[in-house]
């Protein structure tokens, strides 16, 4: 697309969020309700979609994307009217006789850059919150899932017009073009790299920014965890999608005296999930592309490979592997893998494994395995995370009712049902002053009673 088509279509936005079309809540239901709509009769186009980009079977599809966004937007359906209502708040005895609110406002024009590794639930969750928050939106899917691309291009223009809601396609010519132009609110989920350059663009108009990162996150498990259980959710949570979730276990951090019991777990439930030969397995997904497929592979080290290793380079499909031992001083340790990896890593003491996770970048999600609540409730107030959960992988993200995002290198900001509504709204601070009366110690010239009366109200 074009720069100055770009520049036509957040123009064309601006004008129609100040003409107030946004702002009627029965006018952002239904909005959502059309979506809904277009979503649901899609569903197969969907699924082939997914699976075309990244391998996915039509039930980790729905349990994975489709099912997630329809459930925002069922959550979003029922509570906007009620986030948008003003809230009043307490009064000072100073500002006698007043009323004071706040009152949930759009920012306006959002820019909303989704990802590759769940191109369809990254995209319509933010854009579903943008919506019930009063909105408008520009679009900008990810190039390495073009199916989903262009099929969310297909569902947007046949629900909405341009002026309201418009997707833009392309590489990264328009990513440029894009966060050149001003904004009210950039909402980005993506890789560190490029958070960094969209935080950069966003300041030359201050726009205010959610940036959804990643990061390595940890998956303790603690010598009294349940072993097997522990197995069978970290297999889940890990080779989900291939390995690509931002949220997936990054590394297993098991406690030294558990570590081979752990891993003969892991083994079984590899080969009960997946099967003897998972690159065989027409549920389990692909690589995005052969750039990411070669990086992934550069990670293996042969000689610490207990299970897997295998790859198909003609299907981008590499197996789930399994690697010990590994050190935090080895390549794999080095990067988000965002693949299907598993490294298992010692501990000999939670304070060791707690100090270590807290000299790394602050990962997004942080999990621990345990049957011991002290253990739990030491690590997650003692740790620096985004989210996560305890005796499970993944399933934190998966509900409108707790916000989902990082802090410090994972991102800032979070999105998910009222804390999705939040970012995408500007509260404003209102005192509705009354004018039958007015109280003159605040006006000069200042008197003595005047004073008082101050010290009085101000205490």
């Amino acid at each position: 697309m074009k720069e100055t088509e770009i520049k036509q279509i957040v123009e064309k936005q601006r004008r129609y969020f100040y003409s107030g079309a946004t702002l009627p809540v029965s006018r952002r239901i239904q909005s959502l309700e059309t979506l809904a709509a277009a979503i649901r009769c899609r569903q197969d186009k969907i699924n082939a979609a997914l699976r075309q980009d990244l391998g996915k079977s039509s039930f980790e599809s729905y349990m994975c994307e489709t099912g997630l966004v329809l459930s925002e937007i069922s959550y979003m359906k029922k509570h906007a009217a009620r986030f948008s209502r003003e809230k009043r708040v307490p009064t000072p005895l100073a500002q006698f006789h007043s009323r004071s609110f706040q009152k949930p406002s759009p920012y306006g024009v959002a820019l909303i850059m989704s990802p590759w590794n769940y191109p369809f639930l990254l995209t319509m969750d933010p854009l579903v919150d943008a919506i019930a928050a009063g909105n408008t939106a520009v679009i900008k899917p990810s190039a390495y899932a073009p199916a989903t691309g262009e099929l969310i291009q297909e569902i947007i223009s046949e629900c909405f017009e341009e002026k309201f809601a418009a997707v833009v396609t392309g590489g990264r010519a328009e990513n440029t073009c894009l966060l050149q132009q001003h904004f009210d609110y950039i909402f980005f989920t993506g890789s560190q790299a490029v958070g960094k350059e969209v935080m950069k663009q966003a300041a030359a108009h201050l726009t205010p920014v959610t940036l959804e990162l990643g990061g390595k996150s940890p998956c303790i498990v603690e010598k009294t965890a349940n072993l097997k259980l522990a197995a069978k959710r970290i297999v889940f949570g890990k080779y989900l999608n291939c390995g690509q979730t931002c949220v997936a276990p990054d590394y297993v951090y098991c406690d030294s005296s558990v570590r081979d019991a752990l891993i003969e777990e892991i083994k079984k439930q590899i080969r009960l999930q997946y099967g003897e030969h998972p690159l065989a397995n027409p549920d389990y997904g692909k690589i995005i592309n052969e750039k990411h497929f070669r990086r992934i592979l550069g990670l293996i080290e042969p000689e610490k490979v207990i299970l897997g290793g295998d790859s198909d380079e003609k299907t981008l499909r590499i197996a789930p592997t399994v690697l010990s031992p590994v050190s935090f001083g080895d390549a794999v340790m080095q990067e988000e893998i965002f693949g299907p990896l598993m490294p298992i890593v010692t501990y000999h003491s939670l304070e060791e494994a707690i100090a270590k996770i807290n000299s790394l970048q602050h990962p997004l999600a942080l999990y621990i395995f345990t049957s011991s609540k002290s253990a739990a409730r030491k690590v997650t107030a003692e740790c620096g995370f985004g989210g996560g959960c305890i005796n499970d992988t993944i399933i934190h993200l998966a509900t409108s009712a707790m916000g989902f995002g990082g802090f410090g290198e994972s991102g800032m900001g979070s999105y998910h049902g009222k804390a999705g509504f939040d970012t995408f709204s500007h509260y404003k601070s209102i005192v509705d002053k009354k004018t039958w009366m007015d109280l003159p110690m605040r006006y000069q010239p200042y008197r003595e009673f005047h004073r008082k009366l101050i010290h009085l109200f101000l205490k």
